[in-house]
């Protein structure tokens, strides 16, 4: 099958489309990324979710709206990677599209979780079936929903005689520890650590009055110098020390925790391009904790996906926090860093066409497995 998967994260700065060539059944699964296009939102929308983000203005008109906007976006999005590979939506079998995540309960009596871009719209624009609504029967199995790209990794990433953790760094970030196929003793599994890019790019909007909307080549961070006793009271956040599994997002980590931090490090004298060092440094000294909290052990090599890995300061922090351990971008395992979690939804849908259940319940704790996702034809 050709499968475009979508994917729009918790930065919500446009939609990743990847087109993807699948064969066989896991564990002999065949692929091979055909291209990936990335097609930034437009202001307007952009602006339209980070309203929707808040509790005080996601008013129910405006989401029922955003869901439809957001559908076309898709829509656009799935065609255009089509066409930049040289096919035809004919030529296509199937979409996967993760959603856009508006707000997400992981667990408790009201766990729930909210992904909009109608499927509907995607399937009338494209002519294709559609896969959507991915984390739901996951959480209706006792899960939290997430990490769902875990399944992926260890479909995709496993090493025969390499531990690995691919570390995805988006708004969020998550790792998925990979045991290599010799350590029987070992089973893979995932969690969130924490805040990815999406503190740091809301540091570098506030230090640049809006000019920019992250920090581009991790230059801001460079300049400035981490405030070490603010990093440490970011540090005690209860979730770094909660134990997988375990989901965050922008509801804990966004832009209310972000107004806090700015408030807190101005009183404090700390200058704007401090503030950006020291989210950066909160986001690579979280994941190097849960890696040595939380991992049986340190892993081989660390292969890292998402925008993050364009953040050179972010990387060189991240690699001081994990000496002696092989930490490389995607890419060089055959993957677009920027294209994973794209590619990861196309898998993913192409399980579900196949009523093969596609979670991890060692990643996100649901009771069983379980097939993810509904079809709209």
């Amino acid at each position: 099958m050709i499968v475009v998967g979508l994917m729009s994260g918790t930065s919500a700065d446009g939609t990743d489309a990847a087109v993807v060539r699948l064969d066989g059944a896991p564990p002999a699964l065949d692929w091979q990324v055909l291209g990936h296009t990335h097609i930034d939102h437009p202001a307007g929308l952009r602006e339209e979710i980070f309203a929707c983000f808040r509790p005080a203005t996601g008013s129910v008109d405006r989401l029922c709206r955003l869901n439809f906007a957001l559908g076309r976006a898709f829509g656009a999005a799935a065609l255009a990677a089509i066409a930049e590979v040289g096919l035809e939506p004919r030529d296509v079998d199937l979409i996967g599209s993760h959603g856009q995540t508006l707000w997400h309960i992981p667990f408790g009596r009201d766990a729930s979780t909210l992904q909009l871009g109608e499927p509907a719209v995607i399937a009338e624009m494209t002519g294709l079936p559609v896969v959507a609504n991915f984390r739901t029967r996951d959480l209706a199995a006792g899960g939290q929903g997430a990490p769902l790209v875990a399944y992926v990794d260890r479909v995709l990433l496993t090493h025969p005689t390499r531990t690995r953790a691919a570390q995805n760094i988006g708004g969020i970030a998550n790792v998925t520890y990979l045991p290599a196929l010799a350590r029987a003793d070992q089973v893979p599994f995932a969690f969130d650590t924490g805040p990815g890019n999406m503190l740091i790019d809301d540091a570098a909007r506030r230090a640049s009055g809006g000019a920019v909307q992250f920090d581009r080549d991790g230059a801001l961070a460079a300049a400035g110098r981490v405030n070490e006793c603010l990093l440490d009271e970011l540090l005690a956040d209860a979730y770094f020390a909660q134990s997988p599994p375990k989901t965050t997002g922008r509801e804990r980590f966004g832009e209310q925790l972000g107004a806090e931090i700015w408030r807190r490090a101005l009183a404090s004298g700390t200058g704007v391009r401090d503030v950006v060092a020291t989210v950066t440094a909160l986001t690579a000294e979280s994941i190097a904790r849960a890696y040595r909290d939380f991992l049986p052990e340190m892993p081989d090599q660390v292969v890292v996906s998402g925008g993050g890995t364009r953040n050179p300061t972010l990387m060189a922090m991240l690699r001081a926090r994990l000496p002696g351990v092989d930490v490389v971008t995607s890419d060089l395992v055959g993957l677009d860093p920027e294209a994973k979690e794209a590619v990861a939804f196309a898998v993913l849908a192409y399980e579900t066409w196949h009523r093969r259940p596609a979670n991890m319940p060692a990643a996100t704790g649901a009771d069983h497995p379980v097939i993810l996702g509904s079809i709209t034809p």
